[in-house]
């Protein structure tokens, strides 16, 4: 297999300037959370080791945990083939989950109805 070069240039241009962030526990796998990043988002999660993403919602970065405290300390990073999607290994602390639950995906379809999980 070739070996890439370090250097990488993250697409930013297809999402009105952010990427996808699939968030997955390093340890379990489970997959804890969808947030984006934008480039500054991601320079701050490089410079400190600790999860940065952009709020759509409020137009603001945001550090994951910063008022609850349930961090996410990143112990990998991983991007798509098309280099527009990226893939944060984390440790969690606490919930990661603004319902205190540990996933965001604690539902899953069954029949046309949720059912918790």
């Amino acid at each position: 297999m070739k070996e890439e070069s370090l250097d990488f240039n993250i697409d930013f241009s297809k999402n009105q300037g952010m990427v996808p962030v699939v968030v997955q526990d390093a340890q379990s796998r489970d997959v804890l959370m969808l947030a984006y990043a934008n480039q500054e988002a991601l320079d701050l999660t490089l410079s400190s080791g600790y999860a940065h993403y952009y709020s759509r919602s409020r137009n603001q970065l945001w550090k994951k945990g910063e008022t609850s405290g349930h961090l996410q300390e990143i112990v990998e990073i991983r991007v798509d083939c098309d280099l527009d999607t990226l893939l944060y290994l984390v440790r969690q602390t606490g919930p990661a989950c603004h319902t205190n639950r540990f996933s965001c995906f604690y539902r899953r379809v069954l029949k046309g109805k949720f059912e918790f999980i």
